[in-house]
């Protein structure tokens, strides 16, 4: 028998993308089970209460809701499971941020129920992957917490999106931005995706599709975010973001980008920066391992700026370069087990901070 691993496409089961959708949240629960833990950002308790519950009640099911309290670590998944026990719950529903469907995921996973996750921001392709991120305490990275299966569901509203800070929009459009380039990487190297898989074909065809979509549609996307209002261009971006970087970064694979920005996380002074800024950084940063061609590094730019995305290191608030922290994070990056292994060639610590100091001195040419 051959010891060769197979090649993966994973995605959630049902995928919905529209607008003024969370007043039917019950119509879509009521496949899953019949007493919903909802488990919400803070911003959207009053909403939730008002129509998700409302929603919920006129089904004739039960629901309940409980606040996420900000940070994606072990401790957050066990108090919230403890809640799941208590009252019985039957299936798990997220709404808010990427930590807010991550900590959703881990909490269904852990007590074998089915989750449907509504993202009320852009920022990140969470909802779609098999996949939660772990914090620690202190807000650094802790670990990747492999899922056996995707959501069961994933609603996009594209209205509460749209209403969402821009600034989300934008890291959302970082972090999908990577997308390509990544699983692009990962498949020339015949790496692992990210359900230990090898990338598959239409991995890397829905992650290219996610650029063209990106590069087509930013700018009427951005008109569109910064009035709050929904048009086709928006719809696409939002499903770009969310599903095809989601489907596209998990049956792909990551690579550099995302290793660069985990070790990110442990520089003090970005840790009220946006995954997706972050992203965008380490997407600078393989861009210069790899030698890209101009036209793409041009192209890549041309997005980041047109999102509005931070473009330097001081952009994005770094105060001084203190070259021990920096090495720390290219040796974060490097780490056994991350995503830079997912790299065509062999990349050593010196490489990556090399490739930093550079992307940084790119990034200043083109402001």
């Amino acid at each position: 028998m051959s010891s060769i691993l197979p090649r993966s496409v994973t995605s959630p089961k049902k995928f919905f993308i529209g607008s003024q959708l969370l007043a039917s949240v019950g119509n879509y629960m009521k496949d899953f089970g019949d007493n919903a833990f909802i488990i919400s950002d803070e911003f959207f308790l009053e909403k939730v209460n008002k129509e998700a519950l409302s929603s919920i009640k006129e089904n004739g099911l039960s629901g309940f809701v409980e606040k996420f309290n900000y940070e994606c670590t072990e401790a957050e998944v066990d108090r919230l499971g403890k809640i799941v026990v208590e009252n019985k719950a039957n299936v798990i529903i997220g709404i808010g941020g990427g930590k807010t469907l991550d900590v959703s995921k881990a909490v269904a996973y852990y007590h074998h129920l089915p989750v449907i996750l509504f993202p009320t921001i852009a920022s990140t392709d969470a909802p779609c992957t098999a996949l939660s991120v772990l914090y620690k305490e202190n807000g650094e990275f802790d670990k990747y917490l492999f899922l056996p299966q995707n959501p069961d569901m994933v609603i996009a509203d594209t209205a509460i999106i749209a209403s969402a800070p821009q600034r989300f929009f934008s890291a959302g459009v970082g972090d999908a931005l990577a997308t390509y380039f990544e699983a692009r990487a990962c498949y020339q190297a015949d790496g692992l995706n990210l359900v230990n898989q090898r990338p598959s074909r239409t991995g890397l065809g829905l992650a290219q599709l996610c650029f063209e979509i990106l590069s087509e549609n930013i700018d009427k996307a951005m008109d569109a975010v910064r009035h709050k209002i929904t048009t086709q261009a928006l719809e696409q971006t939002i499903e770009a973001t969310i599903y095809l970087s989601g489907v596209g970064a998990e049956a792909g694979g990551l690579a550099a980008a995302h290793a660069v920005n985990n070790g990110m996380s442990a520089v003090a002074s970005l840790h009220h920066v946006q995954h997706g800024e972050k992203v965008v950084f380490g997407l600078l940063t393989q861009l210069v391992l790899e030698n890209a061609p101009q036209e793409e590094i041009d192209e890549v730019i041309r997005i980041i700026k047109a999102a509005e995305l931070p473009l330097t290191l001081e952009d994005m608030g770094m105060k001084e370069f203190i070259e021990s922290e920096w090495r720390n994070v290219a040796k974060i990056a490097c780490a056994e087990g991350d995503t830079m292994g997912n790299m065509p060639m062999k990349v050593t610590e010196e490489d990556v901070y090399n490739a930093m100091i550079a992307a940084n001195a790119l990034a200043h040419r083109y402001k």
